[in-house]
């Protein structure tokens, strides 16, 4: 018998205290799952802020991609201040900056060095000089220097004037793949085979005593081992090391739903809970796509005697700028009824960056909340904020030279208990650009609505709202577990915001919604089919609506004749402007594939093929290009084309044959039985041809023409789901039996040429399993995997089998595959 731990939720509001707020009164079951991250804002890919640790005050908040998203909370009790969220910020300056900061030129080769390359006195007058970072095209303008070989040295000479030894020092860096830093010989970083941007390493204290006036070098080796290369890296020094809050509270309890992150502390006398809300609602557009987040305080005395308690909030303008360095303006106010502090760039250069690894640097950052007496919003320096705070509660505020913290206090006063909320919101202005036209966020489509309307909204229907969230959150975690067991309901419901938040909804000109992915910590494509697909069972569930949504604007691309071939696109462009594909290499069978199987996947759902009868012209081009090409695929790119691209993909192959078997499908639901039945019979045809090629005994090869060789064959399971029934099931059993012979602690790996897995393709194929408890057994090391994971970032769908190790990839839309169990189910298979 499972013992599940009970925690309590809100269903209705106690509108009293700083702002008003819930009263925790229902019991649901808690998610056990210890989250490699916890999901705390979530609006889109830019707002979009996570705890990255156990305790919500061991580290800073931060944006997905692992820059700090600051975000301080303190409660004082009985004049006594505890820490429960956040760590004090204090501000970096570049010493050396990275190429995102400022011009710098290193010394390179990309011939294996003789040792002691890496110390300060080594010769490099044989090297050649160049301009930082080194990269591949992919990674301009970051990138000023080519790099297409698959290693370099690198050296950078660092010309040191002030004392650095008292001060904290940090070495910002980004790499792909494998790096190792040093700094004057000495070792700070050695990742493996791993690629991030922007990434804090505090430097060793070794590192920072080797440190003098005069010249320095800083050394760093890179391995590119497939795909894009990057190469850069600077040092950062700490102004101060004043902290005013170093005691932190005792956290309790931390719970991840759905929409709802929940934590327990204990401050002192007193229990402070913590509730993180996200309306990320399918049912609501307008609902899911207000750009406001909530965080809802509520505070008990633990002997039932009254105690003095204030709570001090504090953001960082980082939540409106790109980098740190980039200058903000901040401000004040009340709006009917709202009292705000707000942030935004000096700049305002909206829409003008687009890539991966980027923050959002136009538009306004607002923290708020309902007019109360007892609360205090100010702007200025983060030091005095917290200083006058401690002291005697008040907010005094200095502007600092465009770096302004925002801050709001509620003094509760002597209480037994108490409770309001709080209020994260973002203004982008503009949130794309789609073939020129730049598009406003969904909510202002029509340019009808302000930030404040937004505000004022959300505060009218705060109360409805929790009650709505935790409804929602009870349904989908239940559903879950009726469909696949109590781990794979958990895992769905980390999943959930994730997912949501990968996303921006805008309307097209032509009146259409485009629901734009973002490929995060992948490329930053913006658009991707082959996120779409992986994607997809979640919105077939929830919203099918929002999964044509990812399509039109791909359909729309063909129809329009901008995109002229006879398959689909990879993607719209870089996010945020989506003008045309830029991937470097079209992916001609994978995403055809693709758009055919959703295609009629939305008719299943939706009990109509309305939506493939609009684009049917295109759809046939599409069949013809699969139904000619797709048996025996080229050498070409595939979704998992990361593992290196090759000819012959079974799986690939698959896809093919599932994308004319649903043209067929769709054919059929229109009254064309001819045309059905030639399509049907061609895709029997490439089914039993398939089964020849692919055999290999006691399962089915990687590529045909390669025995030995295996792979999971997730694509499979649309052959069930979609009634199709071109394999016979003795193929699914043969290879799921296989499957269990190769598993590992962390899952089935992708295939035989890595110990890697995908463990949003596990979930397809654990789906084609007949009964639970085989679900149950691929699902398990997912679920030990986001348990024990070291990389503490939002879920990877890309992790070692071997090691608690991502391999890369976070944070990303794609393990909204992840409800392709609860689909199944949906549709009564």
């Amino acid at each position: 018998m499972r013992l599940t731990t009970l925690v309590y939720v809100a269903t209705t509001a106690l509108l009293v205290g700083c702002g008003g707020g819930k009263q925790q009164s229902e019991q649901h079951a808690k998610n056990e799952l210890r989250a490699p991250a916890y999901p705390l804002v979530t609006i889109d890919p830019y707002t979009s802020a996570w705890s990255m640790s156990n305790q919500l005050y061991d580290a800073p908040v931060k944006h997905w991609t692992g820059k700090n998203f600051p975000l301080l909370g303190v409660a004082k009790v009985d004049g006594k201040a505890y820490r429960f969220m956040g760590e004090e910020e204090l501000e970096l300056y570049p010493i050396c900056g990275t190429s995102e900061q400022c011009d710098w030129e290193g010394k390179y080769t990309t011939a294996e060095p003789v040792s002691g390359w890496e110390k300060a006195g080594f010769n490099d007058a044989a090297w050649k000089t160049a301009p930082g970072a080194f990269g591949t095209k992919e990674n301009e303008p970051t990138a000023k220097t080519q790099w297409g070989s698959e290693y370099i040295w690198v050296r950078r000479t660092v010309n040191i004037t002030d004392d650095l030894s008292k001060k904290n020092l940090y070495l910002e860096y980004s790499h792909d793949d494998d790096v190792i830093i040093y700094v004057n010989g000495i070792k700070v970083i050695e990742t493996g085979n791993s690629a991030k941007k922007y990434v804090y390493a505090k430097l060793p204290e070794e590192a920072v005593a080797s440190l003098k006036k005069g010249e320095n070098i800083i050394a760093a080796y890179c391995r590119n081992r497939v795909g894009n290369g990057l190469l850069d890296f600077g040092l950062l020094a700490e102004k101060d090391d004043t902290r005013f809050f170093a005691e932190t509270a005792v956290q309790t309890s931390v719970d991840a739903q759905a929409t709802q992150t929940y934590y327990t502390f204990n401050c002192g006398n007193v229990d402070l809970k913590l509730t993180f809300t996200a309306p990320l609602l399918m049912d609501d557009l307008d609902l899911m796509t207000r750009p406001v987040n909530y965080l809802t305080y509520e505070v008990q005395s633990k002997d039932n005697q009254k105690h003095d308690v204030e709570l001090y909030f504090e953001a960082g303008p980082q939540w409106a700028i790109d980098q740190p360095y980039q200058k903000s303006v901040s401000k004040t106010g009340n709006e009917n009824g709202i009292v705000y502090a707000s942030t935004g760039s000096v700049e305002q250069n909206i829409l003008a960056k687009r890539g991966d690894d980027l923050r959002i640097d136009w538009g306004y950052f607002y923290f708020a909340a309902p007019d109360d007496n007892r609360l205090k919003v100010g702007a200025g320096d983060g030091a005095l904020l917290r200083q006058s705070f401690l002291a005697d509660g008040t907010l005094k505020e200095q502007s600092t030279d465009g770096m302004n913290k925002l801050a709001i206090a509620c003094k509760m006063g002597n209480v037994k208990s108490d409770t309001g909320y709080l209020m994260l919101a973002y203004d982008d202005i503009y949130s794309l650009q789609y073939f020129g036209t730049n598009l406003r966020p969904y909510w202002n489509r029509k340019n009808d609505q302000t930030i404040f309307t937004q505000l004022e909204k959300a505060t009218q229907e705060y109360s409805t709202l929790m009650k709505r969230c935790t409804e929602f959150d009870a349904k989908l975690i239940g559903e879950a577990e009726q469909a696949g067991g109590r781990k794979y309901a958990e895992l769905c419901a980390l999943a959930y915001r994730q997912v949501m938040a990968a996303h921006k909804l805008v309307e097209s000109p032509d009146g259409e919604l485009l629901f734009m992915s973002k490929e995060n910590f992948s490329n930053g494509c913006i658009n991707t089919v082959d996120l779409t697909y992986p994607s997809s069972p979640l919105f077939l569930v929830y919203n099918p609506n929002l999964l044509k949504g990812m399509m039109n604007g791909i359909f729309q691309y063909s129809e329009s004749g901008k995109w002229p071939k006879p398959f689909a696109a990879h993607d719209l462009g870089t996010y945020p402007l989506a003008n045309g594909q830029v991937y470097g290499g079209d992916m001609p069978i994978e995403e055809t594939g693709n758009m055919m199987i959703l295609s009629a996947a939305i008719a299943v759902i939706e009990g109509n093929p309305d939506y493939a009868a609009k684009h049917w012209d295109v759809l046939t081009t599409w069949a013809n290009y699969l139904a000619e090409n797709g048996l025996d695929p080229e050498n070409q790119l595939c979704t998992d084309d990361f593992a290196g691209h090759f000819a012959h993909n079974t799986n690939l192959s698959i896809k093919a044959i599932m994308g004319v078997a649903s043209y067929a499908y769709l054919a059929d639901k229109q009254g064309m039985k001819d045309i059905s039945n030639k399509y049907m019979e061609k895709a029997k045809e490439m089914a039993g041809e398939w089964l020849k090629m692919a055999d290999d005994g006691d399962h089915y090869r990687l590529t045909f023409d390669k025995p030995g060789t295996w792979s999971l064959k997730y694509n499979l399971v649309w052959d069930e789901l979609l009634g199709f029934n071109l394999f016979p099931r003795e193929v699914v059993e043969k290879e799921l039996a296989y499957y269990q012979t190769k598993e590992n602690k962390y899952g089935v790996p992708l295939d035989n040429r890595e110990t890697y897995t995908k463990n949003d393709w596990i979930m397809w194929t654990a789906t084609m399993a007949q009964d639970r408890a085989t679900f149950e057994k691929f699902i398990a090391p997912i679920y030990t995997f986001m348990n024990e994971t070291v990389d503490r970032v939002p879920m990877t769908d890309w992790n070692w089998t071997l090691e608690p190790n991502q391999r890369g990839f976070q944070a990303r839309s794609v393990i909204g595959g992840y409800w392709m169990k609860v689909l199944k189910d949906k549709l009564g298979k």
